[in-house]
C-alpha cells in the first residue's frame, strides 16, 4: 500500500469526507484497501458514511466488486439499511452498468430485508432470541431512521426507502398502494422510507397514478391521509421542471377545496390548511375556509389560520385575527401577530400589539417585535413602541426594534444599533436585520 492509500485509508477510517476527496484528487487508489484487507468503501458503508462512501464512488471505487464472503459493497449496503449510504454506493446509471441477474440480486435483498425488519433477521442470523438495542438518528437534514445494534451489527430500518430507490432507478413502476404501505409503517412523517415514496410518488406523472394517491385522502387511518398531502406538497415543488403542471395544479386546488371541509382530523386538517396557503388558493375562497376554523376546537389548526388571510385584512378577517392574538395558545398568538404586526392599526388595536410585544411567551413577543418593525403601521404610536423594546432584555427583539427605527428612517436609528449590542451567535451570520444601520446611512448620510 502507497503512503496515501494509507492516509485514505485513515480519513475514510476518520469520516472525513473533504481530506478523501483531496487524497482522490492526489491520485490515492479509490478502491485501495483498508486494515481490514476490504476495499475502504466497505468500511465506509459500515459507518454509515454516505459522504465518503459518495466520494469513492465518484472516483471510480467498484461498488459491485464482489469480496472474499461472496457479497460486494453494494449488498453490504443494502443490508446497513440507511438509503443515504445505499444511494451514495449504488452510484449513476445503475439500470446501465449492472447486468438483470444482478439487478434482480440487489432487489432480492432488499425485499428480504424489508419484509423481515432488521431486528428479526438480526435474530435469525444469530440465532439468538435476545433483545435488541433500538434508538433513533437522523441521516441528512430532513429524515430519521431506527438503528438497531445486536451482536456487534448495527442495521438501521431503512430498507423499505432502499427498495423504493432501487425500483425506481431500473425503473420498475410499482403500485402506488405498495408504496403508501411503505410510507406509513413506521407511523413517522419524517422516516426515510415516508421521504422516498413521497418523491417517487411526486415524479410519477400520470393520471393513473394520481389518482390512485389521492384515492387514499379517504382512507379511514389518518397517516395515509397526510401522507397524500405531502404527496400533493411535493407535486407543486416540483411542477416547474414537469409537463402538464397546469394540470395537476387545478387538480390539486380542486381536491384541497372539497377535502378540507370533511376533514375531521385535527393533524390532517392543520397539514390541509397549511397546503392551501402554499397553493396559493383563491383570496377569498381561503378567507373563506380560514374564518370556517378559526373557532376550532385544536390548537394546531387554528395556528394555520392566520395565514389564509390575505393582506390588507377584510374586516370579518380582521377580527377573526383579534380574536387569535388573545388565545390561550402560544402558537396560535404567534401567528396571529405575525398578520397584525403587518397591518395599519386602527387606535383600538394598539394596545393588542403591544400586549403581544410582551407576551410572556419570547417566540410570540418575537415574531411580534419583528412583524411591527417590518410591517406598514407607521404611527407614532407604533414607532414608540419601537423605541421602547430598545429596553428589552431580549437581544433579538432589540435588533428587530432597531431594524423597524431604521426602516423609518428614525434619527434615532444609530443610537438604537448601539444598544443592541454585538450580535455573536451563528443565527446572525445570514440576517438582514443588522443591514439596516448600513442602509439607513446610505439613505441619510449619502456624504458620511
Amino acid at each position: 500500500m502507497t503512503e496515501r492509500d494509507a492516509a485514505l485509508a485513515a480519513a475514510v477510517r476518520a469520516g472525513d469526507a473533504e481530506r478523501v476527496r483531496d487524497l482522490l484528487g492526489a491520485g490515492a487508489d479509490p478502491d485501495a484497501a483498508g486494515e481490514d484487507g476490504l476495499p475502504v468503501l466497505c468500511t465506509a458503508v459500515a459507518a454509515f458514511a454516505y459522504e465518503v462512501a459518495e466520494a469513492l464512488v465518484e472516483a471510480g471505487a467498484d461498488p459491485d466488486r464482489e469480496l472474499p464472503d461472496s457479497t460486494t459493497p453494494l449488498l453490504r449496503a443494502i443490508e446497513g439499511g440507511s438509503p443515504a449510504v445505499f444511494e451514495a454506493t449504488l452510484g449513476s446509471e445503475p439500470r446501465l452498468r449492472l447486468a438483470p441477474e444482478r439487478r434482480e440480486q440487489l432487489l432480492a435483498a432488499a425485499r428480504g430485508w424489508y419484509e423481515e425488519g432488521p431486528a428479526a433477521r438480526l435474530r435469525r442470523l444469530t440465532g439468538d432470541s435476545g433483545p435488541v438495542a433500538a434508538r433513533a438518528v437522523r441521516e441528512g437534514e430532513f429524515s430519521t431512521l431506527t438503528e438497531h445494534t445486536f451482536g456487534g451489527r448495527r442495521v438501521r430500518d431503512g430498507h423499505g426507502g432502499i427498495l423504493t430507490g432501487l425500483e425506481w432507478a431500473f425503473r420498475i413502476l410499482t403500485p402506488p398502494a405498495e408504496l403508501v404501505a411503505r410510507a406509513v409503517r413506521h407511523g413517522d412523517s419524517e422516516h426515510t422510507d415516508w421521504w422516498a415514496s413521497e418523491w417517487i410518488l411526486s415524479q410519477r406523472r400520470s393520471a393513473e397514478t394520481w389518482a390512485e394517491v389521492v384515492a387514499f385522502h379517504r382512507h379511514p387511518d389518518p397517516l395515509p391521509r397526510l401522507f397524500v398531502i405531502d404527496v400533493l406538497v411535493m407535486h407543486a415543488l416540483t411542477d416547474g421542471s414537469t409537463q402538464h403542471a397546469g394540470w395537476y395544479h387545478r387538480e390539486r386546488l380542486k381536491l384541497l377545496g372539497t377535502w378540507v371541509d370533511v376533514e375531521d382530523d385535527a393533524g390532517v386538517l392543520a397539514r390541509l390548511l397549511r397546503a392551501l396557503k402554499d397553493e396559493g388558493f383563491p383570496e377569498a375562497e381561503a378567507e373563506a375556509v380560514g374564518l370556517r376554523h378559526a373557532g376550532h376546537t385544536d390548537a394546531r389548526v387554528r395556528r394555520e389560520v392566520p395565514g389564509l388571510f390575505d393582506r390588507p385584512l377584510t374586516p370579518r378577517a380582521a377580527g377573526a385575527v383579534r380574536a387569535l392574538c388573545r388565545d390561550p395558545d402560544a402558537g396560535v398568538r404567534l401567528a396571529a401577530a405575525e398578520v397584525l404586526g403587518g397591518e395599519v392599526l386602527p387606535a383600538e388595536d394598539h394596545p393588542l400589539l403591544l400586549a403581544l410585544l410582551a407576551d410572556p411567551d419570547p417566540h410570540v413577543a418575537r415574531r411580534a417585535a419583528y412583524a411591527t418593525a417590518r410591517g406598514a403601521d407607521r404611527s407614532p404610536e407604533t414607532t414608540g413602541a419601537l423605541v421602547r423594546l430598545l429596553d428589552a432584555e431580549d437581544q433579538d427583539i432589540r435588533l428587530s426594534a432597531a431594524y423597524g427605527l431604521a426602516l423609518r428612517d428614525d434619527p434615532r436609528t444609530v443610537e438604537a444599533y448601539a444598544r443592541v449590542g454585538r450580535l455573536d451567535g451563528p443565527e446572525y451570520e445570514h440576517d438582514h436585520r443588522p443591514d439596516g444601520l448600513w442602509r439607513w446611512k446610505l439613505r441619510n448620510e449619502p456624504n458620511g
